[in-house]
């Protein structure tokens, strides 16, 4: 299987979790899968109001940087272990 069809299936299991991950698995699973499919963060950081959308930005911007394929692998590797 390659990486992309991994990744693929990593997305899909991740809806299928039994229980919600924590606010921190959670802002990672965004910054990777967005980072792993679009690259760098793009766009203004949101406002001070906006404190879910700023997380997020945030978690992204974290991984700048990192290439398209470590990052889908990161992310791969945390969906198994929130999902074993």
């Amino acid at each position: 299987m390659s990486l992309d069809q991994k990744f693929q299936d990593a997305a899909d299991r991740v809806k299928q979790l039994q229980k919600r991950p924590s606010n921190e698995d959670l802002l990672q699973l965004y910054a990777l899968f967005k980072q792993g499919s679009e690259g760098d963060v793009k766009g203004s950081r949101p406002g001070m109001l906006d404190l879910k959308g700023r997380a997020k930005y945030d978690a992204w911007a974290s991984k700048k940087g990192t290439g398209s394929d470590a990052a889908k692998e990161a992310y791969v590797a945390l969906v198994d272990r929130l999902t074993g």
